[in-house]
Order: C-alpha cells, then sequence, then structure tokens
C-alpha cells in the first residue's frame, strides 16, 4: 500500500468534521473570534437555522488585507508564536484551524477594515480556495458571512436535525459567549426577526435577566468566594425554584465556557437534602485560576478542560455553592440560643384531670393514605405482574416482549348485569373497585387516564379532533426567550393536542386554554407548561408515526399525572366506559398493567 500527503483541501475537510459539527459550530467560532478582535458590538445573522447563512458583523479591530488571506491558512494564529505560549492561553481561538474549517465545508466572503486603513477589502474563499480578493468600502471591524454549509460534503448536510434543533444550539451557542462579556452589546437575528438584542449590561446579573427572561434575577442567589487556588463567582438557583425540566446551568473558566458532569456532580451534592429527587437547579458559575494550572486544549471545540487538580477544585465549588444557599437560609444549620429559649411546659402524671370531659380524641382519617404502597412503590417496578416497565410507546396491540397478551373480552365482564353506582369504589383515590360477573375488578386510575389520553392525543396527531378547555383566567407564564422560541416553532403540534398558548413579549407566555382532562388553575398550568418544555426539548426524531406516538405518549404521562381526583362513583364509571372503548384497555403506552380482575375462584381460595 502506497502512502501519500493528503490534499490541503482534503485535510481541511476531514479537520472541519471535528470544528465544525453544525451550524452552531460556526456560530460559536465567529463569535469568539470577535470577542478577541476587542469588538463592543457583535452582531450574529442567520438564515434557515444556519444552512443558508451564518453572519457575524462586529466593530473590532479589523484585518490588513494580507491578514484576511492568510486567516484561512491552517495553524494562522496570532495568539501563540512558541511552545511556552500554550501553557498560559487567555484567549478564545488559538489553534488557527476554525476560519480554516469553515472555509472547506462553505462559501465564505469576509469584508475588514482597520481603523487606520482608508479602505477595507473583501475576500472570497470556497472548497478550501481563494477566489478573490478585492477593495471595498466598509466600516471598522469584521463582516464574515458563511453560506450554504456543507453544500460539497452533502452526507454532512443530510445528517442535520430539523431547523427547530439546529437553530435551539446556536440560541444556546450564542448565550454561552454572550454570558462571558455582559460589557459587549449582541444582537441575534434569525430569518429577518430579532430574537436576542442586548445592550451593554451592567452587572452578570442583568446579562442573565436579558437573556434567561425577567424573572431569573429573583430566582438566583450569588456565589463570592476567593481562594489560593481559585476564585468563584456567579448565582445558583434557589433550591425552591428547582425543576424537572432542563436548566439552565453554566461553567466558565477564564472567560470560557465549558462543560464539566464531575464539577456538576459538585454543584448538586451541594444541594442534597435541599431539593427533591429528579430536581435540577440553575446555576452560573465564573471561575479564575492561573491558566498554567487548566489546560483547555484537550478537545478540537475547546468545550472541555483539565484542572491541574481536579479534587481540590470539585471540594471549593462545592464549598462555595453550599455556603451561597446556607448564608440565604437554605440549609443553613439552625443554632439555639439556649438562655433566650422559652421553657416547655411538662405535662406530669396528673396530666388526665385537666382533660375536657367528654373528650375523647380521634385520628383524623387519611385520605391519600394506601396501606399497599411498599416501599418499592407501583410505579417502580414492583407492582403486579404485568408491569415490565419497558420505556417504549406502544400503540395498540404491539406489546412489549414477554408480557401476557390483552384480553379483549373485558366489555363482556358487564354483559346481563346492571352495576349499581354505589357498588363501585373509589380506593385511596388511585383504584377503583367494581363488581362484575367473574368476580371484582380493579383499575388503576392514573393508568387507565394514560392510556385514555394516550389515544385522543394519538387521533389528534395524526388529524382527527382535539378538545381544549379554557383557563378560568389567562394564565401569564415567564419562560425565557430559548422557551418561548420553544412554544412558538411547536405551537401547530400543540394546537392539535388542545393548547391555547400565545406570546407576550419576548420571554413570557399567555395559556388561554389547556386540553380536557388537565387542570386550569394557575399553578397546575405553570407545572404544565414546564412539563411541555421538558417534552419538546426532547429530540423524538422524525420518522413517520415515531413522533407522533412518542410525543402523545409523553403528553398522556404528563397528563394523568396531573388529573383531578375522581369525585363520584359515575366519574368512575365514565372513565371505566371510556378505557374499555380504547383499541387496548389492560395496558399503558408503556406496557404497564391497567385492569385486572380476581375471580370469584380466587377470592373463595383465600378464605
Amino acid at each position: 500500500m502506497e502512502l501519500r500527503i493528503l490534499p490541503s483541501n482534503i485535510a481541511n475537510l476531514i479537520a472541519a468534521g471535528e470544528v465544525v459539527q453544525r451550524p452552531a459550530s460556526v456560530v460559536k467560532e465567529l463569535m469568539e473570534n470577535a470577542v478577541d478582535a476587542l469588538a463592543t458590538k457583535i452582531i450574529v445573522v442567520i438564515k434557515d437555522s444556519g444552512r443558508t447563512l451564518v453572519r457575524v458583523l462586529d466593530d473590532g479591530c479589523g484585518m490588513s488585507p494580507d491578514d484576511a488571506v492568510l486567516c484561512f491558512e491552517r495553524h494562522a494564529t496570532s495568539k501563540i508564536a512558541t511552545a511556552e505560549d500554550l501553557g498560559g492561553i487567555t484567549t478564545f481561538g488559538f489553534r488557527g484551524e476554525a476560519l480554516a474549517s469553515i472555509a472547506a465545508v462553505s462559501q465564505v466572503t469576509l469584508r475588514t477594515r482597520r481603523e487606520e486603513d482608508g479602505t477595507g477589502c473583501q475576500v472570497e474563499f470556497a472548497d478550501s480556495q481563494h477566489l478573490s480578493t478585492i477593495e471595498t468600502a466598509c466600516p471598522k471591524g469584521t463582516d464574515i458571512a458563511v453560506r450554504d454549509l456543507f453544500y460539497n460534503v452533502p452526507a454532512r448536510r443530510k445528517f442535520l436535525k430539523s431547523d427547530n434543533v439546529e437553530f435551539k444550539h446556536i440560541v444556546e451557542e450564542f448565550c454561552r459567549v454572550a454570558l462571558t462579556r455582559p460589557d459587549i452589546a449582541f444582537t441575534l437575528t434569525h430569518n429577518d426577526r430579532d430574537i436576542h438584542v442586548l445592550r451593554p449590561a451592567k452587572s452578570l446579573k442583568f446579562r442573565i435577566q436579558d437573556l434567561m427572561g425577567n424573572a431569573a434575577a429573583d430566582k438566583v442567589v450569588e456565589v463570592s468566594a476567593e481562594t489560593t487556588v481559585v476564585s468563584v463567582e456567579g448565582f445558583v438557583c434557589r433550591p425552591d425554584l428547582a425543576r424537572k425540566t432542563v436548566a439552565d446551568q453554566f461553567f466558565f473558566i477564564n472567560g470560557r465556557y465549558f462543560r464539566s458532569a464531575y464539577l456538576h456532580k459538585a454543584v448538586m451534592k451541594a444541594y442534597e437534602g435541599l431539593i427533591a429527587p429528579g430536581m435540577v437547579p440553575s446555576y452560573f458559575l465564573y471561575m479564575r485560576i492561573d491558566p498554567h494550572e487548566v489546560d483547555v486544549n484537550i478537545h478540537p471545540t475547546k468545550t472541555e478542560v483539565k484542572f491541574e487538580d481536579d479534587g481540590v477544585i470539585f471540594q471549593i465549588v462545592y464549598a462555595c455553592v453550599k455556603e451561597a444557599l446556607g448564608r440565604n437560609s437554605f440549609g443553613a444549620n439552625i443554632e439555639f440560643d439556649v438562655a433566650e429559649a422559652p421553657q416547655m411546659p411538662v405535662m406530669g402524671r396528673g396530666f388526665d384531670d385537666y382533660r375536657p370531659s367528654g373528650y375523647n380524641p380521634v385520628e383524623a382519617p387519611q385520605s391519600d393514605y394506601n396501606p399497599f404502597d411498599t416501599a418499592s412503590g407501583f410505579e417502580q417496578g414492583g407492582g403486579s405482574a404485568g408491569q415490565g416497565g419497558p420505556s417504549a410507546y406502544n400503540a395498540g396491540g404491539d406489546w412489549p416482549k414477554g408480557l401476557v397478551q390483552p384480553r379483549q373480552d373485558y366489555g363482556k365482564l358487564f354483559e346481563s348485569q346492571t352495576v349499581p353506582l354505589s357498588s363501585i369504589i373509589i380506593f385511596q383515590g388511585r383504584y377503583i373497585v367494581s363488581p362484575v360477573k367473574e368476580g371484582l375488578m380493579l383499575v388503576h386510575i392514573r393508568r387507565a387516564r394514560e392510556r385514555v389520553m394516550y389515544e385522543r392525543f394519538l387521533r389528534a396527531l395524526s388529524g382527527g379532533s382535539h378538545v381544549s378547555q379554557s383557563a378560568l383566567l389567562p394564565v401569564q407564564v415567564n419562560v425565557g426567550v430559548q422557551s418561548r422560541l420553544l412554544l412558538d416553532d411547536n405551537r401547530e403540534m400543540l394546537e392539535k393536542l388542545g393548547f391555547d398558548i400565545t406570546s407576550f413579549g419576548s420571554d413570557t407566555v399567555v395559556v388561554n386554554g389547556v386540553p380536557e382532562g388537565f387542570s386550569s388553575d394557575e399553578q397546575a398550568v405553570e407545572e404544565l407548561v414546564g412539563q411541555v418544555l421538558e417534552i419538546l426539548s426532547e429530540d423524538s426524531g422524525s420518522l413517520p408515526g415515531v413522533m407522533e406516538s412518542a410525543m402523545a405518549g409523553k403528553f398522556a404521562a404528563a397528563a394523568a399525572m396531573g388529573g383531578r381526583k375522581l369525585s363520584s362513583p359515575l366519574e368512575a364509571q365514565k372513565l371505566i366506559d371510556t378505557l374499555l372503548s380504547c383499541d387496548s384497555a389492560e395496558f399503558t403506552p408503556r406496557g404497564r398493567r391497567i385492569i385486572t380482575v380476581l375471580k370469584m375462584d380466587d377470592l373463595d381460595k383465600m378464605f
């Protein structure tokens, strides 16, 4: 086999596969270059979620005509001159691969001018080839337009996600850079619509508020600590406002965003005992450290870093967050002043002498007590034999492997037998118990609702009708700019399901109606919006039938969890009738048993 040196354009295509993974990668690299160029104003213009155009304009220092051409060569950089420079990197870009990689997979036009130059220049590249350089009039700074991304690599372009998903990634990268520099003005425009218009902020807290919504400032507490190893500043979410949905979680080191599952554990450890399992807090933590004690060059996209002593950083982050929460009366130690403590009365043997005549304490019944609820719980796999817990949603008779085939004769259980409403029992709010021909039928209420809602939502998403109920009063919910965009982009699907949600400003929505079966009071609606955002933030794929089934299943599970309690045997009978009219009544879409019958012979054997 003969060895050969790859042509430069092929080498650039390979490098582009690491650096330019999607349109958001281009946004990140160009914005970071603009920050490094000392810009005070940066404008990002997007067309078709970056497939057609990614354009970044800045008022930074600009480049000379020679540098404007040289910057597209691999490893062309002004940040590094010697090997020692690698140990003290404080800027974003420094390896000189970004522009070369972008030019390898797109058509690029660069217009730039330095302040001291009378005119600027325009440089064009495509497929790693320098096409032209001309003199042009332009303002001070740099204007770079990237068109038709992956036009020469159709396989890469084909594997891009939907426009909604790709634009979501673009907004994430925009926010990460904007959060590093509150002193810079940033603008993001998509298809001629302003998404973010950020003026220079007085402080980091105001920048967070501008990006995450007006209510964000009231949801966080300040973190500030200075140690000999690292300084930590920023904000963390109040424990009572942690949520199940995807939270805003940001780590920055020396002004650079990075990901760290290890340090995330340090933050979560600080919240132990303060938030319920499954809840996640938001945080914005900025660390400053000697550049020689952190390696920012371990990943092509520079989103991961390596500290000289990870364990020490872990302990410092944990202690800083824990101290901030305690200082704001979340999880603080309780101190008792013994000298000032009131004396508690001690009841002696003669206490019965003071009991009111005829007093006979009766323990109040607990309506939500379930004597059959074991430590493992019905929902954790410790329930009935038919509960296999498969995660896939199954429509109709497509049942998980290993489960008993569903019986189709539940409707016959009531033939020739009229069941009086007085004989139907709602047990502990969780089960319906009803006599039938063969014995006693037990129905799991929440799972029955999930099956009913699943089939209703699936029909709606497949083109059928939907039912929406109006809220008692329109409910206004602050969701942040990104989440509002997510709701806007999925409005058509939400309307099919029965939601009536309209935008109100840049970061707020108004809920005018919710699908039948959901509670419409204010607190329930706010929680429902959070559940909707959690569902929409997951990429469910786009195969015909798969997305509809998955979405219907997720919304049905949310509806079942948030449904109000059955208040009468009549409502219980109506739920049973609706369940038995479903394509399948025995299992939920996730394969969990809904209904079972205890036969008379089995009941007799118990006695």
